[in-house]
């Protein structure tokens, strides 16, 4: 039994093996419902436009708009969650997305739907840095790549979910999609329960912060001696994010439009996808465990050669699906982005370090747009090629940036 100290704190290592591993289990249940959240934005994307009579470029102004509310709420509420506990802002959060995911049912205007989706983004924004910090305070560095990969196993099997649910539904009420978010609004509470409270809980195989943690954390990040890593952290992100969206926010728009697909069909394809990144996530976090974090820097390269091949592929359904989990497979490689975050900067701010992932959609927030543009001059398929790209110079920055594991030379 976990026995705290005369001022209530105990460490993480003190906490019984089987509370750490339901606090984690509660973590995924969490995740998959953000992931099911955060994507019905571009799963639903043609079927919203649609039913509002939006043009292209509207249509990607919905994840302009979540993008927008990620970015503003990762800064906010990252920092709150560092100064006031995860657990806490875990409960706040997973309540909130909820709610708003239902309440998207309801939206008849444009205007709505850019307020919902900005609160929407908002929200699930936040769920990542949250659980980063969490499961790095509880488990020892050496296997937080292969936890983040079960943090992202989670996600893409959410999605995917989404994917083969989708492919039920997408052609009769695809609002039956968004009812979905009752069951995070009814999980938040139970946080309390199984969540160790993390305000008195010192890091695994780390030491208790002595100082005062700042009104403002993120002032931390940009001292001298950080800044420019800090910079390259957020471009890295950024450059991930316009990736992603530049093909895989459009993939569902390009599937139907450009190719002619219907939605089983459109269904099975992106299933395929995200079943690829489950995969990627496990294998990309064992080798980032075992040599380095920034192995997966090749990943992002493999990601820039498919997307080419996938956009000139033959018009066939089991092609298109393996391209597809091809892509998530490679993709999956920034696995490792969320504890390396936290390793570059001190304990105490590990949420606050961690929601740089999601500052890096200050570039990402115009990627639908321009990628609209373009499509709409050039073509779609002009377009969603602009992510080759983005993951070839994203993989040089990776590069670029301080590694955190150090591997021990071999005896003998």
């Amino acid at each position: 039994m976990s026995v705290p100290d005369a001022d209530g704190w105990r460490t993480a290592e003190s906490l019984p093996l089987r509370h750490r591993v339901a606090a984690f289990a509660f973590l995924l249940a969490g995740y998959f419902c953000y992931a099911w959240t955060w994507n019905t934005v571009d799963i639903l994307r043609p079927y919203i436009a649609e039913s509002l009579a939006l043009t292209r470029t509207e249509a990607g102004g919905m994840y302009s708009a979540m993008a927008g509310g990620a970015l503003i709420g990762s800064i906010i509420n990252g920092q709150l969650a560092d100064r006031f506990g995860r657990r806490n802002a875990l409960v706040v959060v997973m309540l909130s997305f909820g709610l708003l995911l239902v309440a998207g049912a309801y939206v008849t205007t444009y205007p709505q739907l850019l307020v919902q989706r900005f609160a929407l983004g908002y929200f699930t924004g936040t769920m990542y840095p949250i659980t980063v910090g969490i499961y790095v305070t509880l488990f020892p560095p050496h296997i937080r790549g292969q936890l983040a990969g079960v943090v992202l196993g989670v996600y893409n099997a959410a999605v995917a979910t989404l994917g083969a649910v989708s492919a039920l539904f997408l052609d009769s009420d695809w609002r039956i999609l968004l009812y979905v978010g009752v069951v995070p609004a009814v999980l938040a509470g139970f946080a309390l329960l199984i969540m160790p409270d993390d305000r008195r809980l010192i890091p695994y195989g780390g030491v208790r912060h002595t100082g005062p943690i700042s009104k403002l954390p993120i002032v931390e990040l940009f001292t001298p001696a950080v800044r420019r890593q800090t910079m390259m952290l957020v471009l890295m992100c950024g450059l991930n994010f316009f990736a992603y969206q530049a093909f895989t926010g459009w993939v569902t728009t390009y599937l139907k439009e450009s190719r002619g697909f219907d939605g089983v069909a459109i269904g099975t394809i992106v299933s395929w996808q995200f079943w690829g990144s489950c995969l990627g996530g496990f294998a990309w976090g064992w080798l980032a465990d075992r040599y380095g974090r920034r192995v997966g820097a090749i990943g992002f390269v493999i990601a820039a050669a498919i997307v080419l091949f996938y956009l000139r592929a033959p018009s066939s359904v089991a092609i298109l699906a393996a391209s597809g989990f091809g892509y998530g497979f490679a993709i999956s490689a920034s696995v490792v982005w969320g504890p390396w975050l936290t390793e570059l900067y001190p304990a105490h701010l590990r949420s606050t370090a961690a929601s740089i992932f999601n500052w890096g959609r200050i570039i990402s927030f115009f990627a639908p747009l321009i990628t609209a543009q373009v499509a709409d001059r050039f073509g779609l398929t002009v377009g969603m090629t602009l992510a080759s790209a983005c993951f070839l110079v994203a993989a040089l920055v990776w590069w670029r940036i301080p590694e955190t594991v150090v591997r021990r030379a071999r005896v003998g």
